[in-house]
Parts: structure tokens; C-alpha cells; sequence
């Protein structure tokens, strides 16, 4: 009895381990993805634009100009958000920037605030094609790119495809499975992954002025992470950790250190 005992469980040990695998891998997007797919209502200042992406689609968009009064710098902001919530959310950043001088595309990918689609690395790369497409044909004015979190791996890519004239990465992880196996450590996430979001491996390659800004505290990308894209950066203007700042705090919507960070590079000769 005990030796068929020990069988079975020799046997349940490995079944339960691809059983787990097996969910992992069919339901990884959903531990990637957090959209909020409800169409945002209407932010004051900002006007809905329609992005069409390669693919199909049509996207939903805000774009915001510099209010009455104030010095126009004479450049657009592709902003490019984080994993979840939509675009709503990002407004006070929108706001932010648009005081600094700057027209500000807020960016939501397919599946989040109202849009068709599901999301996936290849539609968001897609995706941000379409904002940058939109600014160049719609604007006609120098492009920077802004990432937030997993926003930063979809910016970072565009920009070897088409460099901007400045960069902003705003708590960047080295890749998604690094950031991943912080958080399920448990998991051969390097195997399982089908979206990989790199960003040290691409960042060198980009020689535009680039602005690298974490938290000290950022308990979902660690700031060590941030700190190594900011270190491989071929086009480093400025390195901003923002000290006891977590990964949400209201400093990197509208806080004075994000906003010199974002100036400095608008300013920088490309």
C-alpha cells in the first residue's frame, strides 16, 4: 500500500505542475493586462481623435494642445500608458504636460477605454505606430515619446523604428519577464511568456535624448531595474529617482521632478 501511495504521488506531483503550466501559459494576458474597456467620458480641454492601426482598427484617442497663454515649445508628446485603467486615468498627466508648452497625444490600446480588440505586444507596437502616424500626418511638429511602466518597453520599441526627438521612460522595467519574476517567482516566466516587452536590450540603440524617472519604493518594477535602463541609455539627459515614490504615486502624473524631467528633454538639441 505504501509503495502504490508513493506512485501516485510521484505521479500527482508532475500532473499538477503541467496543469499549472498549462493555465499559466493560456491565461498569461490576464496577469499582463488590466484594462478598464469602458468608453472614459469626455476630459475638459481635450478633443477625441481616431487612430487607424495597420491591422484594422480604429482607436480612440485624446489629444491634448497647450492651453491659451501658454508658450507653445513647438513639439508633440506621444504618451504611451502602463498595463491598466485607460485613458481617463492619465488626464492630470495630459493636463500636466499640455502646461508645459506641449500637444499631448493620450494614447489607449486596443481593449482599453471603449476600444476594439484584445491586447497583445504586437498590438500595442501596432497601436503606438498609429499614434506616431496620426502626429506626423495631423501635427506636423518634432515628436517626443513618453512611456509609463510596460508603456516604456512599447516607446523604447518605437523609437528604434522611428526615433523621436526626445525620450521619456517613466519607471521602466529591463524586460517583462524580469519584472515578471519579481512577482511570481515561482513560474519559469522567461519560458512561458509570448510578449516579451524589451527594454535594456533596445535602449543603447537609441540615441535620442532620453529621461529615465523611477521611485526609490516602486513595489511592481523595481527601481534597480529602472536604474539599469537609465545606465545602458545611449542618449541620457537626465536620471530622476524620486525618493520613497511607489509605482502609482500622484508625483508621476503631475509632480514638479517628472515635469522638469519631461522639460529638460523638450529642450534638449536632438
Amino acid at each position: 500500500m505504501n509503495r502504490r501511495m508513493l506512485v501516485r504521488g510521484a505521479l500527482v506531483v508532475p500532473l499538477a505542475l503541467v496543469l499549472i503550466l498549462t493555465l499559466a501559459w493560456a491565461l498569461q494576458r490576464k496577469l499582463i493586462y488590466f484594462p478598464d474597456r469602458a468608453a472614459p467620458p469626455q476630459a475638459a480641454g481635450a478633443s477625441s481623435i481616431t487612430l487607424r492601426t495597420s491591422d484594422g482598427l480604429r482607436l480612440s484617442a485624446w489629444l491634448i494642445k497647450p492651453p491659451p497663454g501658454t508658450p507653445d515649445r513647438r513639439r508633440a508628446i506621444l504618451v504611451a500608458p502602463g498595463n491598466a485603467g485607460n485613458r481617463y486615468g492619465r488626464e492630470p498627466l495630459g493636463a500636466a504636460l499640455a502646461g508645459l508648452g506641449l500637444t499631448v497625444l493620450l494614447l489607449d490600446y486596443r481593449g482599453y477605454g471603449g476600444n476594439p480588440g484584445s491586447p497583445s505586444e504586437k498590438g500595442l507596437g501596432r497601436d503606438a505606430l498609429a499614434a506616431h502616424a496620426y502626429l506626423t500626418s495631423q501635427v506636423g511638429l518634432p515628436i517626443l515619446y513618453y512611456g509609463e511602466s510596460l508603456g516604456a518597453a512599447v516607446v523604447t520599441a518605437l523609437a528604434v523604428q522611428h526615433p523621436p526627438a526626445g525620450l521619456v521612460l517613466r519607471s521602466p522595467f529591463t524586460s517583462l519577464a524580469a519584472a515578471g519574476r519579481e512577482h511570481y517567482p515561482f513560474l519559469p516566466v522567461g519560458w512561458l511568456l509570448r510578449d516579451r516587452f524589451p527594454v535594456l536590450s533596445l535602449i543603447a540603440r537609441v540615441n535620442a535624448p532620453t529621461a529615465v524617472i523611477y521611485g526609490t519604493a516602486d513595489t511592481v518594477v523595481p527601481a534597480a531595474q529602472s536604474a539599469a535602463v537609465a545606465v545602458r541609455a545611449a542618449g541620457l539627459v537626465a536620471e530622476v529617482p524620486i525618493h520613497g515614490a511607489d509605482h502609482n504615486d500622484r508625483v508621476f502624473s503631475d509632480g514638479p521632478q517628472l515635469l522638469a524631467a519631461v522639460a529638460a528633454v523638450a529642450d534638449s538639441p536632438p
